[in-house]
């Protein structure tokens, strides 16, 4: 299991939402670029970067801050926030994204999520955000409904790299991740399944690693590291520490 750190950029600035909503916003930093370089230098593999005015704009608007953080970090990256169409995904990959994000246009066209697949094999993750089990769309701000296995069994055997689970009630609130619903998705698909929101501290990350074996393959986390809640150095030796070989 790989820990993910988050750089989520609004106005330009690394900022933390509680629930996603953009009027509860915590700045963590002017620069998202130094935010995204220090993790990378910590030994993140990962890290994982989110045009916030993006999603609700519905088209790249911090893609000034993006090409900072490429140019300057040399793991891989993965985008997501307003990535509504084949033009934005090309141009992302082509400018040095290594996944890019999809979620809204995964409930609204999944043929499109299954067309770049082919074209970008791997290189497509679903975003699935839900709030009491229901997916929502359009940076949060609309409920459907459709159940999250629903959505994710849509995707089988197309391409997709993960799905990305992020259960809205939890997410900025450090109340812990949806360990029930998560290891739910990841039993019902074959897609490895990265968990979001919620995470609070090392023992969060303890609970997590057992759903490794059930296909739970990362964990993103934000705001405990930010806040210092959580060491990263820390969370990395003990993910290292418990990895599963391919035997097991």
């Amino acid at each position: 299991m790989i820990i993910i750190p988050a750089v989520d950029i609004k106005n330009g600035k690394c900022v933390r939402l509680l629930q996603g909503r953009m009027d509860d916003e915590t700045i963590y930093s002017d620069d998202p670029e130094a935010m995204a370089i220090k993790w990378a230098q910590l030994g993140a593999q990962l890290v994982h970067v989110i045009d916030l005015d993006g999603a609700f704009a519905k088209s790249p608007q911090n893609l000034g801050s993006i090409r900072k953080i490429l140019q300057s970090v040399n793991v891989p990256i993965q985008l997501g926030g307003g990535i509504r169409n084949e033009e934005t995904v090309h141009m992302y990959l082509e400018i040095g994204v290594n996944r890019v994000i999809i979620g809204t246009e995964a409930i609204k066209k999944p043929e499109f999520i299954k067309k770049v697949c082919k074209i970008y094999p791997e290189q497509i993750v679903v975003g699935i955000d839900a709030r009491n089990g229901k997916v929502a769309i359009d940076g949060w701000t609309h409920t459907t409904g459709i159940e999250v296995i629903e959505l994710a069994k849509e995707f089988e055997d197309c391409g997709v790299a993960a799905i990305n689970f992020t259960d809205i009630h939890r997410d900025g609130m450090q109340t812990g991740p949806n360990l029930d619903e998560t290891l739910r998705l990841a039993e019902a698909v074959s897609i490895p399944v990265v968990a979001s929101g919620g995470v609070s501290s090392i023992e969060d990350i303890k609970n997590l690693l057992p759903l490794e074996k059930a296909g739970v393959a990362g964990v993103i986390v934000g705001k405990a590291l930010y806040g210092g809640q959580l060491d990263l150095k820390e969370a990395l030796d003990l993910t290292r520490q418990n990895t599963i070989s391919p035997e097991d």
